[in-house]
């Protein structure tokens, strides 16, 4: 055990919602409690969320290193990463921050956000306590390092290197051997035999049971024994050392996936992740659990940075800034942590695929807002299509060989959408319409709309907007916070009764503000994509019509965009002109790549009414041969 002592630093954490933040008082020396520092190892799989391992669902499969992980252990049934993909879930983890909040959603970033003063890549404070960390090697953060949170992040980074024998560690790995570019095999691998069985796999119902499906399910649960093995070569190194009984080992997904509809959806396939900890032998102290238990608790990313940090005995300076709470360690008592059950997630553009969906989870109940839910979940994403089951899923699509639930994916979405996960795990009956559930829906409802305003959600002011502000994007949050509440309220005209969102659209779509245009037009868009009565109405009213042809001249490029996307809804002009000179005009690349992103929306409108190939537009720059915007670029000149 080591023998080295320290003295810590106070705090109290915020529990859902975010105090201001403080600079870190530096630590001290000195004994807490008598006791020694733990190691800590962090062992990541990326991309799958926790439905591939039986030890988390009956259909997994058998995992012998991590469920031997968890007999030494404490298994956590309910975690969760609070994004679907890998930067912004990375980000949250490594920061303990929401993403909208710090301005690190997107995924990969446009620019590297600036943290806020007092807010640092966690290592760094165990770093300054007196820990060798590493990471090998994967970092993807979405954020600029303010002090370096590393001594050693790289393929040949181990804690095997650190400077003595007595230094406690923090070391993370990270195995691709689950990625979603695994599943990137061409149709000859189909021949190929799997481990796990192809005949008796389980399949969630909002997919097409065919070969492909079946092959992939498979051979993705093969993917997860390799991953174990890798845990296992983990855990067997540690011992030999005799550091494993000194070692609090944590195992975990990166976020969801990675199957369709998993990786970069917010469903549960997204968000839900294995998380195991293994408690050593001489620190057992520290943990209010008996080994082998399992707890429902809700723990999700914003609170692994405060974990790490209370079983090393580091503790942030008075309110502090990051916005999650420890789950283990000093001080935590299991009965509390047991009754913890909210989480909160985000999604937004993930590579050149915009969407701001939000969403909260209480108990087994779970509201989904999809903020611009006249997109299709199946909106094209070049990385995701190289799959052989997404491709095949579409095409059965396009040829009306799918049943209704197989097929919602490439619908629009309703704006909201309510799931009781008890009887519906896959999330595929919408219960947001049934008045038996509406008490539960306006709950949900409220609680997501005050998290989205309480946390000044810079999703809001778009990402070309966020940019202006990348620099110092929390505290111009804090300066915003009345506009992006405006913002939100505008957004949600979308889940009015229509008799009241059609005045409320025509006084926000006639705003002096541009994001506020933008979001009414986003709002009736939604509305017209899913409500045939407000589609007609809207298409049959003279004044609305006219206020939208108003906005197709708007002199904010994202807002006429956004007009003539809603116009090509309704189909009561044709877009095109607006989207050629919106994207000659537009004053960023980022903006031109989400205005090609409703152009995409709009050229795959059932019966193609405006069809638009890349002859049509022309840019005010050159864009990267190899970046999203030539991706949208390629795509609109496939056949």
């Amino acid at each position: 055990m080591f023998q080295s002592t320290f003295h810590a630093v106070t705090c109290s954490m915020a529990i859902l919602f975010v105090a201001p933040a403080v600079a870190l008082a530096q630590p001290e020396s000195t004994n807490i409690d008598s006791a020694s520092r733990p190691n800590i190892v962090w062992i990541m799989s990326e991309d799958n969320s926790k439905h591939y391992l039986k030890h988390f669902d009956e259909t997994g499969v058998e995992t012998p290193a991590i469920e031997a992980m968890a007999a030494h252990g404490i298994t956590f049934d309910r975690a969760f990463s609070n994004a679907p993909v890998c930067s912004t879930a990375r980000t949250t983890l490594i920061t303990g921050c929401y993403g909208p909040r710090i301005g690190t959603q997107f995924h990969r970033r446009t620019e590297l956000a600036t943290l806020p003063e007092g807010v640092e890549m966690f290592p760094a404070w165990l770093r300054q306590s007196g820990y060798y960390t590493t990471n090998n090697s994967k970092e993807d953060y979405n954020a600029k390092k303010r002090m370096e949170p590393w001594d050693d992040s790289s393929r040949k980074a181990s804690w095997k290197n650190r400077p003595s024998e007595d230094s406690p560690f923090f070391h993370v790995v990270t195995f691709a051997d689950s990625h979603e570019g695994r599943l990137h095999f061409g149709v000859d691998a189909l021949q190929k035999p799997t481990d796990f069985d192809q005949e008796t796999v389980s399949l969630p119902p909002y997919f097409p049971d065919t070969q492909v499906f079946r092959h992939t399910a498979a051979f993705y649960r093969d993917r997860m024994s390799i991953i174990d093995e890798k845990v296992a070569s983990v855990i067997a190194q540690l011992e030999k050392a005799g550091e494993l009984e000194n070692t609090f080992v944590f195992y975990f997904g990166d976020h969801g996936g990675v199957l369709p509809r998993g990786k970069g959806y917010i469903y549960e396939s997204g968000l839900h992740v294995p998380l195991v900890v293994r408690v050593p032998n001489n620190y057992r102290n520290l943990v209010d659990r008996e080994l082998g238990s399992r707890t429902k608790g809700f723990v999700s990313f914003i609170d692994f940075a405060p974990t790490v940090l209370n079983l090393a005995g580091v503790r942030l300076d008075k309110a502090g800034p990051i916005d999650g709470n420890a789950f283990l360690g000093p001080r935590i008592d299991s009965a509390k942590v047991d009754t913890r059950d909210t989480t909160f997630g985000y999604a937004d553009r993930m590579d050149e695929k915009y969407d701001l969906v939000r969403s909260i989870r209480v108990g087994d109940w779970k509201l989904i807002r999809s903020f611009e839910s006249f997109q299709p979940d199946a909106m094209w994403a070049d990385y995701r299509y190289k799959m052989l089951a997404y491709q095949q899923w579409r095409d059965r699509y396009h040829t009306g060989k799918l049943n209704n639930v197989q097929s919602q994916f490439f619908k629009p979405r309703p704006p909201e959408l309510l799931f009781n996960l008890a009887d519906d795990p896959h999330e595929v009956n919408n219960l947001a319409s049934d008045p038996a559930h509406g008490d539960r829906l306006t709950e949900l409802r409220a609680k997501l709309n005050a998290h989205l305003k309480q946390t000044n959600d810079l999703g809001f002011l778009t990402e070309a907007g966020m940019l202006k502000v990348i620099d110092a994007p929390v505290e111009s949050g804090k300066r915003l916070s009345n506009e992006i509440a405006n913002y939100i309220d505008t957004a949600n005209i979308a889940v009015m009764p229509w008799d009241q969102a059609n005045k409320a659209l025509l006084s926000a779509i006639n705003s002096g503000d541009k994001l506020e245009r933008y979001w009414a037009l986003v709002a009736a868009s939604s509305i017209a994509a899913w409500n045939r009565s407000a589609n007609h109405d809207m298409a049959a009213d003279e004044t609305f019509i006219k206020l939208l042809h108003r906005r197709t001249l708007d002199t904010e490029p994202l807002v006429a965009a956004r007009a003539a996307q809603l116009a090509a809804i309704l189909q009561v002009a044709d877009p095109r002109p607006t989207f050629q000179r919106t994207l000659e005009l537009s004053q960023s690349p980022t903006e031109a790549l989400q205005i090609f992103n409703m152009v995409r929306h709009v050229n795959a409108l059932a019966g193609n009414p405006y069809p638009m190939n890349s002859k049509l537009f022309r840019l005010p720059f050159n864009p990267d041969p190899k970046g999203l915007i030539q991706q949208h670029l390629d795509h609109l000149d496939r056949p």
